[in-house]
């Protein structure tokens, strides 16, 4: 279900995820357990090392997240617009008001998992690891399903400015369109930047792009 660029890689990326699901199993089982949930809070701050830029404080949960838990990702009402509204204003849009950039450097940013884990210098590349959770380029055979597939969604939903503005906004902040998005939010939290936002919509998007090109086979042949 992830795909794994190097054994290092992977193993970071497998354990981070079993530690993330842990926490959400945890925490949703120990919502109407008060005692339960500070007893697991307790387990996670005895065994959990921080280390460089991995810190324990990624399991804190802001308001969205809470709200998340609390209502098994489905939250609604009024509380649930307010907060979709804050999240869609923490989108900082290009004030070029350009949303492509280079396909090709989208799709080295989308194969790329690196970035963000205890042997990631602060500061340093992070990629967009796009291939772990969606099916992007025809000509790659090791994707995840998390995610929708996004094979060809150029050719098939357009490239207009409005699908760009979209495209852009989801990556950069997806919680802005689904509050309990397990997509991670790329923009708001700092890893990727707008240039490499905007170079993954034009993987996604433009009509030249390994995505979209017509005489791409839907399905890799078998060697």
């Amino acid at each position: 279900m992830i795909a794994a660029r190097s054994g290092t890689t992977a193993y970071a990326t497998l354990l981070l995820l079993g530690v993330a699901a842990c926490a959400i199993f945890a925490t949703r089982s120990a919502a109407a357990d008060p005692a339960l949930d500070a007893q697991f809070r307790h387990m996670l701050l005895e065994d959990f090392r921080s280390r460089g830029v991995a810190t324990i404080d990624r399991l804190d949960q802001d308001e969205v997240q809470k709200l998340c838990t609390d209502t098994r990702d489905r939250p609604s009402g009024a509380t649930a617009q307010t907060l979709l509204k804050r999240q869609e204003e923490r989108i900082r849009w290009p004030d070029d008001g350009r949303f492509m950039g280079d396909w090709r450097a989208g799709e080295k940013l989308a194969q790329e998992g690196r970035g963000m884990t205890w042997a990631d210098r602060p500061g340093g590349p992070t990629g967009g690891s796009c291939y772990g959770c969606h099916r992007i380029s025809p000509s790659e055979i090791s994707f995840g399903t998390i995610g929708p597939s996004l094979l060809h969604l150029g050719r098939d939903r357009g490239s207009t400015p409005q699908m760009q503005r979209y495209v852009y906004g989801h990556i950069y902040n997806a919680k802005a369109y689904n509050l309990c998005s397990y997509m991670p939010r790329f923009g708001t939290s700092g890893a990727l930047t707008q240039q490499q936002i905007r170079d993954l919509v034009a993987l996604l998007l433009d009509p030249g792009s390994s995505v979209n090109t017509r005489n791409q086979p839907d399905r890799p042949k078998p060697p």
